[in-house]
């Protein structure tokens, strides 16, 4: 209607309502492998790679479903998004299960998509029914997709690696963003406090 600028956020200025917590669900290691195993014996197998896809990448759910081989270096171990959620390209790293779900997928030379909906030829609209069949059937009925990005992120503040890591690995533009699993670290730095008093302790007794 013009009533605002171009470019203008009408929302500029205004904070956000203070207690507000989002959603976050975390998978354990257990709960890892039930999802795993449904996957196995999923009869949908392009189904079954997707969701395997976002949990061991972290990627977003449409950074998945539109990826294009010409954007998949498996040489590299990269998969690149030309505009991410940021507007920028990213970057997401291919551990070697990523790299193995790549592989085994059927390539079109007249198809640009890496997973098109088997009746289109084009990239999935949803995949939600599908996803709610597998995770109730791993016994998962409140894990979001969005969830298993979550979980990866979770799985690395746990294993020590740093949030730098975590924010570079996940895409976020902000640290900020990344510190909401800064929680998820209190067994690892009490671990690495326990490694300081052993060693002061050692030394100690040593003299």
């Amino acid at each position: 209607w013009g009533l605002l600028a171009e470019g203008k956020n009408p929302a500029q200025g205004i904070k956000p309502l203070s207690g507000e917590r989002k959603h976050e669900r975390y998978l354990s290691p257990e709960e890892v492998g039930r999802l795993l195993a449904v996957l196995d014996d999923a009869r949908n197998v392009q189904l079954a790679d997707i969701i395997r896809l976002l949990l061991v990448t972290g990627a977003r759910k449409r950074e998945v479903l539109d990826a294009r081989w010409e954007f998949v270096n498996l040489d590299d171990a990269i998969l690149t998004v030309p505009r991410s959620k940021s507007g920028r390209p990213r970057h997401i790293v291919l551990a070697s299960e990523a790299i193995e779900v790549f592989r085994r997928q059927p390539r079109d030379a007249d198809n640009p998509w890496v997973f098109p909906n088997p009746r289109t030829g084009r990239p999935f609209v949803t995949i939600y029914y599908g996803w709610d069949t597998i995770r109730c059937r791993a016994g998962l009925p409140d894990v979001r997709l969005h969830d298993l990005r979550h979980s990866f992120a979770s799985f690395l503040v746990n294993a020590g690696r740093s949030l730098y890591e975590v924010q570079m690995l996940l895409g976020h533009s902000s640290p900020k963003t990344t510190m909401r699993y800064a929680h998820l670290s209190s067994d690892s730095l009490r671990n690495a406090a326990e490694v300081a008093t052993e060693v002061m302790w050692t030394s100690s007794s040593e003299k």
